[in-house]
């Protein structure tokens, strides 16, 4: 295959940044336009010194002809926003989208979520999703515009799916409680995002069912064949910079014991190369999943609450945002979905 020419919108953002990260790896890639808009006409290195072979790149405007001659281009850009720019792309470049605009299927759920013009919906870039014909990664085949999921998304998503599709638990009695790093509210600076105000503190926000990714959940629980979807979604912010940690807990059908669970998840999962079941009494942790594209699952049964309990770990820019990104891309483009992309976090 010839080398493929990527473009990166919101570039100096942390989203954007991650992409460039992992596609300065990928060995079919040639990395062009980095493009932003009130840092265009700025050095790159300036925004991402991290990103050595890029640092003396000049930052461009986000512009129709800026973007022309690319064969990929990915949308960083805060929400709402994306919509525009890909309404100015030719059908044939593939468009990846890590924002949230072409996420949902409802436009009455993007109204009362986010608000303003609703852009439609694109093929959803999770490649583990249950679907009714399987997964959605043959969805993803040829596509040539993929709407990334919400960070929080893929990890309740993930936690939860094997037992929605084995018919193991209540989809009406779902509760997910997640720790964020801060990374996840983007570079823009407020007040409340300072380490002044951040360190040393764990803040509840979107508390109350007013959380933006709670329809998306709700949209793959159904693909994943709940019925009917009611969940009670609180993130908290705490003081790291990276990672999620999901706590996702559902009432148990009757007759649902341990063995069942486990056997859901192992058959649910057997074959994903970016999801690590743990042993039993083996706990995930944010800092296990730190820079790579894997999701660390565990699950157990609380009998005495009749709930199945799910922890899952993320790195919310890599499996939570990049690197999804990244593996909707390979399988796009027919390339094998792994490329680029390692399981293998940092430590310590």
């Amino acid at each position: 295959m010839t080398t493929i020419k990527a473009a990166v919108t919101g570039a100096t953002g942390y989203a954007g940044g991650e992409v460039l990260r992992l596609l300065l790896a990928h060995p079919e890639v040639e990395i062009g336009a980095l493009t932003a808009a009130s840092s265009a006409g700025s050095r790159f290195g300036e925004h991402q010194p991290h990103l050595v072979p890029l640092a003396d790149r000049i930052v461009d405007e986000t512009t129709p002809e800026v973007l022309a001659g690319h064969d990929v281009v990915f949308l960083a850009l805060p929400h709402g926003a994306s919509g525009a720019v890909a309404a100015q792309l030719p059908d044939d470049v593939l468009v990846i989208d890590c924002g949230a605009d072409h996420r949902l299927e409802s436009a009455t759920d993007w109204h009362t979520y986010y608000g303003g013009e609703y852009a439609g919906t694109w093929p959803y870039g999770l490649p583990e999703l249950i679907t009714p014909e399987g997964r959605q990664r043959d969805a993803l085949a040829g596509a040539r515009r993929i709407a990334v999921p919400g960070c929080n998304v893929t990890a309740v998503t993930l936690g939860l799916q094997p037992a929605v599709a084995a018919g193991l638990v209540e989809t009406t009695d779902l509760v997910a409680v997640l720790a964020n790093g801060y990374s996840g509210a983007g570079k823009a600076l407020k007040p409340h995002l300072l380490a002044s105000e951040a360190l040393g503190a764990a803040t509840p926000y979107a508390v109350g069912g007013t959380h933006r990714h709670i329809p998306e959940i709700a949209q793959n629980l159904s693909k994943a064949g709940a019925a009917e979807v009611s969940i009670s979604f609180t993130p908290t912010l705490v003081p790291m910079a990276r990672g999620i940690l999901a706590t996702a807990t559902a009432r148990l059908r009757e007759d649902v014991d341990d063995d069942a669970v486990r056997e859901a998840y192992r058959a649910a999962y057997a074959d994903e190369p970016f999801i690590h079941l743990l042993a039993p009494g083996q706990w995930p942790t944010t800092a296990a999943t730190l820079g790579a594209n894997v999701a660390h699952v565990q699950t157990t049964v609380d009998a005495r609450a009749g709930r199945l309990v799910t922890v899952t770990a993320i790195d919310n820019l890599v499996k939570g945002t990049a690197g999804g990104a990244i593996q909707s891309m390979n399988l796009a483009l027919g390339l094998a979905e792994t490329t680029g992309l390692s399981p293998i976090g940092v430590a310590p």
